[in-house]
């Protein structure tokens, strides 16, 4: 006999933009795949991280709760085994659980995924061709294409589960992270030049310090890794920066301000050489190397969404039907907006999330949803749509109400909250800071802490404050705190922040 609770797949890829989905709208590569998700139930345009960084988001996903709760605050931290999570609960529920794919919380008994009936990750970032995967604990290799072996053995797990229960598949694809290679036959994709970003020549005036000073720039701060080019030997000899703190250390930064003339970059699967005459041709050709490199590795990734839609309609309309498919990414990514690639910060590049939704039976299809929601929201969504009760630890709120009604009028003033609680670090100089958005307005506080020293401050800077007009403002490029006309909204939105802050429990930084 079926179930009647229904299946709920999640996809999440790693750093995916918004805008690198073609439903968004950007129009810089094509998804059909992940478009028909969207077309056949609701795109939400105001989905929100709460900690732009890998580790922490992934953490709020699966239990719940906000950084400061879980535990899990910087890219270094490891999730506690032992915490209550989604797939306990679903499972204690009656559903069948699997967790495939980039992990990333964590390795060892005291960290390793539990609640899951299967479990298969990669272990750290994971490798794109021929990965490592701790299998129930036991590591094992797999020839082949990341992307296409952590759908391979969903699929696999899929056909093989009992068919008598319902099933909670997390499915975490290590694409589209840096270094963005892609599968071989997608080499030929993406020739002609990417569109550019009307922001990337910002030169972050009228913003907080943290904007100028961040250590993310295409122009300045990709390495010869990154873009698949041959590293010389020489060094700082040769006009290179060692990237200071990188765990790879022998990977360096390609030179910007050396006399470009004398530059040559070698591709290191053609051997194709590119030289400049200025400066301004070589940061172009850095843009459109990142560009393209990071768009065929999402080609992959649509791809195989569509193995995985394919599979559901091979059960049949009654299990297509009843089954939840959730596509997603762990935080936002810079495509060169405002000069940056990375995430990291509260600008809406990198604190906004694509989510596309699908549940046939449940939600019409070719919905747009402009309400915000944000990823500590997830678990009790997931709970919600399964009929299941959410936990009081829970601090999130299922938006299950606005998947039948996209424009449900009441769901406003809600306020999606970020917390960016890793201090600065030596590789990306991204400065500590939180803050809170409503539909309208932005207001963050960067407290400007420096490499996670307590009580310490960046060269006696002192915290700033940055207040954006989301509606008239888009690309974040005055800040209007400082303005008298915006006395009113500054007080209004630092109470809403005060009155998040302690609704969830975290403390404010000075």
């Amino acid at each position: 006999m079926a179930p009647t609770q229904p299946n709920i797949i999640f996809i999440m890829a790693d750093d995916h933009a918004s805008k690198a989905i073609s439903c968004y709208g950007a129009g810089i590569n094509s998804t059909p795949n992940l478009d028909r998700i969207a077309e056949e139930g609701i795109r939400f345009d105001h989905c929100y991280v709460t900690n732009s960084i890998c580790t922490p988001s992934r953490a709020s996903i699966l239990t719940g709760t906000y950084n400061h709760v879980n535990g899990v605050v910087t890219l270094d931290s490891k999730i506690n085994t032992r915490l209550p999570n989604v797939a306990k609960h679903l499972r204690t529920g009656g559903y069948q659980t699997a967790m495939i794919g980039k992990w990333h919380l964590g390795e060892g008994r005291e960290h390793e995924p539990s609640g899951f009936d299967f479990w298969s990750v990669v272990p750290g970032q994971g490798d794109y061709f021929d990965p490592v995967m701790i299998e129930m604990g036991e590591r094992k290799t797999f020839p082949g294409y990341a992307t296409d072996i952590i759908t391979d053995k969903s699929i696999d797990w899929m056909q093989n589960r009992d068919k008598e229960k319902p099933f909670f598949l997390m499915c975490h694809h290590k694409a589209p992270h840096r270094s963005w290679e892609c599968d071989p036959k997608h080499r030929h994709l993406y020739q002609e030049d990417v569109k550019v970003p009307e922001t990337f020549d910002d030169d972050y005036k009228n913003r907080a310090i943290a904007a100028g000073q961040a250590k993310m720039k295409v122009s300045t701060d990709l390495t010869y890794y990154d873009l698949g080019l041959v590293q010389p030997e020489g060094g700082s000899e040769v006009g290179e920066l060692l990237v200071p703190g990188h765990p790879t250390l022998n990977q360096r930064k390609i030179p910007y301000h050396a006399d470009v003339t004398k530059l040559r970059l070698i591709d290191k699967d053609t051997a194709e050489v590119f030289t400049f005459t200025t400066q301004d041709e070589l940061r172009h050709f850095k843009y459109q190397r990142y560009m393209k490199r990071y768009l065929r590795t999402i080609a992959s990734i649509d791809d195989n969404v569509g193995r995985m839609l394919d599979y559901l309609d091979s059960e049949g309309r009654e299990v297509a039907d009843n089954t939840v498919i959730i596509y997603t990414s762990d935080q936002g990514f810079f495509l060169g907006d405002h000069g940056w690639f990375d995430k990291r910060f509260m600008y809406e590049e990198s604190f906004q999330m694509p989510f596309v939704i699908r549940y046939p039976k449940r939600i019409a299809a070719g919905g747009v949803c402009k309400e915000i929601i944000c990823n500590v929201d997830f678990a009790t969504t997931f709970l919600d749509l399964a009929g299941l009760p959410a936990p009081s630890y829970m601090q999130g709120r299922s938006f299950t109400r606005l998947l039948e009604n996209p424009t449900l009028a009441e769901w406003a003033p809600t306020v999606a909250y970020h917390r960016y609680f890793m201090h600065r670090d030596m590789i990306h100089d991204a400065r500590a800071h939180y803050g809170i958005r409503n539909q309208r307005y932005k207001l963050i506080y960067w407290y400007n802490k420096g490499f996670g020293l307590p009580g310490t401050q960046l060269g006696g800077e002192e915290p700033e404050w940055e207040l954006f007009d989301c509606e008239k403002d888009p690309l974040e490029l005055v800040n209007i705190y400082h303005e008298k006309e915006n006395k009113e909204v500054v007080a209004l939105m630092t109470k809403e922040l005060d009155l998040k802050m302690l609704e969830i429990g975290d403390e404010p930084e000075h």
